[in-house]
C-alpha cells in the first residue's frame, strides 16, 4: 500500500519538529500551546495577515517561510472558520487540507492540534491522523524518474500534538485500519490490467487478507463451471486469462449468525466483448474491477480492526475481451440460478458476473443482507455526476442505514426508483429475461436485472460509476482510484451490525 507519510501522536506540550502548523479560526487567535510557539513570530504574523487579507475564512491557510523569531524553518496557519460549526467529517477535511500544505520537501512537521477556547478530542485528532494518510497517498510505483529531488521527497514524518495523546492513539488504530483498507482499495484500481489481471487479483487478495486472519477461497474456471456460474464465465471466455470468484470470510461475530454480505464486481479489463467501445477512454476500463476493490479493501479494514462482526466479500473477477471464443449478442446464458438470459449487447457484461455471484452469496450463506458495488453503467454518471453513487434497493431500512453512512462519511449515496414498469423493460422474447432494456433509464433497468437474483433477501445495489475511479479530487484524495465505498460500509457495520 502507498502511504508515503507516517503519522505519530505527542504530547500538546512537546517539542515540535520540522514545519510548523497551527490552528486559528475566524478570530485570527491560537491555543495556548500554539501562542507560546508562535509569539517570536507574533510581528511578522500580523504584517502577513495584512499584507494577504487573511481573514480567518474557513480552510485559508497562511504559509511562512523562515519566519523570524521562531526555530521552525517553516510556519503555516490554517483557519476552520467558526470552530462552533465544526462537524466530526471536518476534522478528516482538515487532516487532509494539513497534507495538501505540507511542502513536498520536507521531511518532518509537526501540527499543534488545539484551538482558541475548543478543546479538539482524541476522536477528532485520530479524524486529522486519517485526512492526513488518505491525501498524502500517491501511485507511482511505475514512474521510473522524478522530475527533480524536491518532487521525490514528501512529507516523511508527521506528529500531532494532542490534548490526549493516549485516548487519540486508541482511537486512531480503527481508522488506521479503515484508512489502510482504503489505500489498498486504491492500489487495486491504479494497477494496470497487463499487471493486475483475475488471477494476480485472486492472489493479492489472499496475500493481503490472509495476513489479518481472513479465511480465503478462491474458485477458479473449473469451480466456476462446475458451480454452475455460466453467466460469470461467459463474460471472460474470449479472454486468455481465467477468471475468478474469491470469497472472503470475516468471523468477528458470535459463531452461527449470520453474516453480512458484500459482493463486488470485478471486470479487470473491459473492451466490451463482440460490442466493442470506442477506443477513446478505453484506458480507464482498467478500474472496472472498482467495486471488487472495495470489497477487498473492506474485508481487509473490518479485520484488521477486529469489528466484531460476521462479514463475507464475495468478487467476481473477469476480464472482457473480443476474440473467436467470445460470447456473442444474441446468445442465451443460463445463470446459476437456473434462469436464462438473452446477451442483447456484451458491453453490459458487470450484471452477468453480479448475478451468479448475489445467487451463490445468498444460496451459500443466507446473510442478513447483500450490498454489491460495481461500475455498471455511464447512465449514472449522466444521472447523478461524480458526487454520488446510485443506490437501489428493495429494503428501506437498509437504504436509510446507507444514506446516514454516506453523509457521515462523505461517500454519498442516491437512491434511485425500482418498479415493475422498469421490469418489463428486461423480458426477453427468447429467454428469461435479457441482459439490457435499451438506453431509457439504463442504471436502473440492470438495477432491475440484478433484483431478479436476489429473493427477498434485503439488498442494495451501489453503482458507483462516477465514484470509484477517474472522480474528481477531492480534500483526502488526488488519486485516480479513489477507494470509494470502504468508508461508506464500515460505517454502515459499525453504526448498526456489530454486537
Amino acid at each position: 500500500m502507498s502511504d508515503p507519510v507516517t503519522v505519530s501522536f505527542a504530547r500538546l506540550t512537546g517539542a515540535p519538529k520540522g514545519v510548523l502548523v497551527v490552528l486559528t479560526d475566524d478570530s485570527l487567535a491560537f491555543g495556548a500551546q500554539a501562542q507560546k510557539l508562535v509569539k517570536g513570530a507574533d510581528k511578522a504574523l500580523t504584517r502577513a495577515f495584512d499584507a494577504e487579507k487573511f481573514k480567518g475564512k474557513a480552510w485559508s491557510a497562511l504559509d511562512l517561510l523562515a519566519p523570524a523569531g521562531i526555530e521552525a524553518p517553516r510556519l503555516i496557519v490554517i483557519s476552520v472558520g467558526k470552530a462552533a460549526d465544526l462537524k466530526p467529517k471536518d476534522f478528516l477535511k482538515l487532516g487532509g487540507l494539513i497534507a495538501g500544505k505540507l511542502p513536498a520537501s520536507a521531511r518532518e512537521a509537526s501540527v499543534v492540534l488545539e484551538l482558541p477556547g475548543t478543546k479538539i478530542s482524541a476522536d477528532a485528532a485520530a479524524e486529522v491522523a486519517l485526512g492526513i494518510s488518505l491525501r498524502s497517498y500517491s501511485f507511482d510505483r511505475y514512474k521510473t524518474k522524478k522530475k527533480d529531488d524536491a518532487e521525490a521527497t514528501t512529507a516523511r514524518a508527521v506528529t500531532l500534538l494532542v490534548s490526549d495523546e493516549a485516548g487519540t492513539k486508541r482511537a486512531y488504530a480503527a481508522r488506521q485500519a479503515v484508512g489502510d483498507g482504503v489505500l489498498f482499495a486504491r492500489d487495486l484500481v491504479n494497477e494496470p490490467a497487463n499487471v493486475l489481471d483475475p488471477p494476480e487479483f485472486a492472489r493479492r487478495a489472499e496475500e493481503h487478507l490472509s495476513a489479518v486472519g481472513v479465511e480465503i477461497e478462491v474458485l477458479d474456471d473449473d469451480a466456476l463451471a462446475e458451480a454452475g456460474m455460466k453467466a460469470l464465465l461467459g463474460v471472460g471466455q474470449g479472454s486468455i486469462k481465467e477468471s475468478r470468484v474469491v470469497v472472503m470470510r470475516w468471523n468477528g461475530g458470535p459463531e452461527g449468525e449470520a453474516p453480512v454480505a458484500f459482493i463486488g464486481k470485478g471486470v479487470t479489463f473491459d473492451t466490451g466483448g463482440i460490442s466493442i467501445k470506442p477506443a477513446a477512454g478505453m484506458e480507464d476500463m482498467k478500474g472496472d474491477m472498482g467495486g471488487a476493490a472495495c470489497v477487498t479493501g473492506l474485508m481487509y479494514a473490518l479485520a484488521a480492526r477486529k469489528a466484531k462482526v460476521n462479514a463475507v466479500g464475495l468478487i467476481g473477477l473477469v476480464e472482457n475481451m473480443p476474440d473467436g471464443a467470445a460470447q456473442r449478442p444474441g446468445d442465451i446464458v443460463t445463470s446459476l440460478s437456473g434462469q436464462t438470459i438473452e446477451i442483447i449487447n456484451t458491453d453490459a457484461e458487470g450484471r452477468l458476473v453480479l448475478c451468479d455471484v448475489l445467487w451463490y452469496a445468498k444460496e451459500r450463506f443466507k446473510p442478513k443482507f447483500m450490498i454489491d458495488l460495481a461500475t455498471l453503467t455511464g447512465a449514472i454518471l449522466v444521472a447523478l455526476g461524480a458526487e454520488y453513487a446510485g443506490l437501489f434497493s428493495n429494503d428501506d431500512e437498509l437504504s436509510e442505514r446507507l444514506s446516514k453512512a454516506g453523509q457521515e462519511t462523505g461517500e454519498r449515496v442516491w437512491r434511485m426508483p425500482l418498479g415493475p414498469e422498469y421490469d418489463k423493460m428486461i423480458d426477453s422474447k427468447f429467454a428469461d429475461m435479457k441482459n439490457t432494456g435499451g438506453r431509457h433509464a439504463g442504471s436502473i433497468t440492470a438495477a432491475q436485472f440484478l433484483a431478479r437474483f436476489v429473493d427477498k433477501t434485503p439488498w442494495a445495489h451501489l453503482d458507483v460509476a462516477g465514484t470509484a475511479m477517474s472522480s474528481p479530487a477531492s480534500d483526502i484524495n488526488k488519486s485516480w482510484g479513489s477507494g470509494w465505498g470502504v468508508r461508506l460500509l464500515d460505517q454502515l457495520v459499525k453504526d448498526h451490525y456489530e454486537g
